[in-house]
């Protein structure tokens, strides 16, 4: 189970590798480019319906690394 605080690193290593601005992954999210900012810079923490879409949104991205691996 990841914490808060590993949720958004993983969140942020997840949109530097795939070169994601924040305001892009604002919009994947749903929410403001603030609302990211506010997360990246530790100010806030998102609530249990953001934290279940960015879980969502990295499982999707292990899928599809998994399915498409190269061996």
């Amino acid at each position: 189970m990841l914490y808060m605080n590993d949720l958004i690193k993983v969140l942020e290593t997840y949109r530097l590798e795939n070169k994601i601005s924040q305001k892009k992954l604002a919009k994947l999210l749903g929410v403001s480019f603030a609302t990211i900012n506010r997360w990246f810079n530790e100010r806030n923490e998102p609530n249990k319906i953001q934290s279940y879409h960015i879980k969502k949104l990295l499982d999707t991205q292990k899928f599809k690394d998994k399915h498409f691996e190269i061996t």
